[in-house]
């Protein structure tokens, strides 16, 4: 701590020398200063951001029409993530999907859609195929992204809602 000397002469009042020398403890400085630098390195390195990877698929530069892939129904489950929470699924082509064929389910379930799913699919061609609505939330859909994760679903794409799919999920909710 700093201490400032003063003489008193006797007679009651205080003479202060003329050079006093105030000396100051640093050892409590430096320890703070310590801990200070102690305490941002911890709070920096604990603290790493969540990223998700994405792996987008390579550029091609022309297609071959001759080159198109074989696509059963049974090796893919198209997933319409709607408003309020909702998800709808189905494994049909446009003239099977119907207001029957569309299911409905929730974040709890969709798990287990997925893994059945798959047990019916060939392991190497299993697709999901993730279709946001136009009202669905972007928490909604990285929800969606972490299962994909969950199930160890490598295939899967987010593209747009298909107007017949539009058609059935508007009749289906009721809009």
């Amino acid at each position: 701590m700093a201490q400032i000397e003063s003489h008193d002469d006797g007679g009651g009042k205080k003479v202060r020398s003329k050079k006093n020398s105030t000396t100051v403890d640093m050892a409590p400085l430096v320890d703070l200063g310590f801990l200070l630098i102690t305490f941002f390195m911890f709070a920096a390195t604990s603290i790493k951001p969540n990223v998700m990877n994405l792996n987008m698929p390579p550029k091609i530069d022309k297609l071959d029409p001759t080159d198109k892939p074989e696509i059963k129904l049974n090796n893919s489950i198209s997933i319409l993530i709607g408003k309020d929470n909702k998800l709808f699924w189905h494994q049909q082509d446009q003239a099977g999907l119907n207001g029957g064929t569309l299911n409905e389910t929730d974040y709890s379930k969709i798990r287990d859609v997925i893994t059945a799913a798959q047990g019916r699919a060939d392991k190497d061609k299993f697709t999901v195929i993730i279709k946001p609505m136009d009202d669905a939330t972007y928490d909604n859909l990285v929800t969606i992204l972490d299962e994909m994760e969950i199930t160890k679903s490598t295939r899967y794409g987010i593209v747009p809602v298909a107007p017949f799919e539009q058609k059935v999920f508007d009749e289906k909710v009721g809009k």
